[in-house]
């Protein structure tokens, strides 16, 4: 159904999505507008950002993108900038953007693994969230979806720096959550398990006996659909969880129910 024909979610919305440009951030872009939000897109990769802005301008829905890198301040200050510009305000945002690592033993990392990882998990998330609260509170409301990974919540079999960068999004969410409630902001998470994306296909790919060693722990055995996991973000920033506030919404087939 194109945008517009029903009442739905985010209608009315101005979101904003870091690491649009796949995976689950590219899925949020889809559902966030089927939803009824106009959204602006934002990763480093432009050729992906175009062509999935046209797939969704060609459904009739409001999309735009901005190339930019969350690590930088002033480039995802320039694209929350521009969504106010485009849209008029920003309503809704899913800081998605992050990278992962080679899982290793901590004293065989690179001596850069700790400040690559925590620059875009963190300081990326960091950086997004200081400039939407700032569009928010000048609007009179909002809501931010983080996203983190059950790597936030327990020690997975991914890198030391992984997760503690996402248990990080978790202590920037909660903060967040408790400082702008009162300024109408809901700030909630997301810790999604194995998903099928292009950064855990490559990932699995180097690794090929940690897939199944995942599934076995996974009392629903099969990998997440990025869709799945952004039906959820789409839904913490709707007004159906107009209650829900630093909280960590799990998505993980079962997996730390162990």
């Amino acid at each position: 159904m194109t945008a517009g024909t029903h009442t739905t979610l985010l209608t009315g919305r101005s979101a904003l999505i870091t690491g649009a440009s796949s995976g689950i951030g590219a899925a949020a872009a889809r559902i966030f507008c089927r939803e009824g939000a106009a959204v602006t897109l934002v990763a480093r990769r432009e050729q992906q950002l175009a062509d999935l802005t046209d797939e969704l301008r060609a459904q009739g829905h409001q999309a735009q993108y901005v190339v930019a890198d969350v690590t930088h301040t002033e480039q995802i200050a320039h694209a929350v900038q521009q969504a106010i510009t485009t849209y008029g305000h920003l309503d809704t945002a899913f800081n998605n953007a992050g990278t992962g690592a080679t899982p290793q033993p901590m004293h065989l990392l690179d001596e850069n693994a700790y400040d690559t990882v925590m620059d875009t998990n963190v300081r990326g998330v960091w950086n997004s969230m200081r400039h939407e609260i700032r569009a928010m509170l000048t609007h009179g409301k909002g809501t931010i979806v983080n996203n983190s990974s059950t790597a936030g919540l327990v020690a997975t079999p991914v890198t030391a720096t992984y997760i503690a960068s996402k248990h990080a999004v978790l202590g920037l969410t909660k903060a967040a959550a408790c400082e702008y409630a009162t300024h109408n902001i809901r700030v909630n998470a997301i810790a999604p398990g194995t998903t099928r994306t292009e950064m855990i296909t490559n990932w699995l790919n180097n690794n090929p006996t940690i897939e199944q060693t995942l599934l076995n722990h996974t009392p629903l055995p099969r990998m997440a659909h990025p869709n799945e996991i952004a039906e959820a973000a789409a839904w913490l920033s709707s007004d159906h969880a107009s209650y829900i506030l630093g909280t960590t919404l799990t998505i993980d087939g079962g997996w730390t129910t162990h």
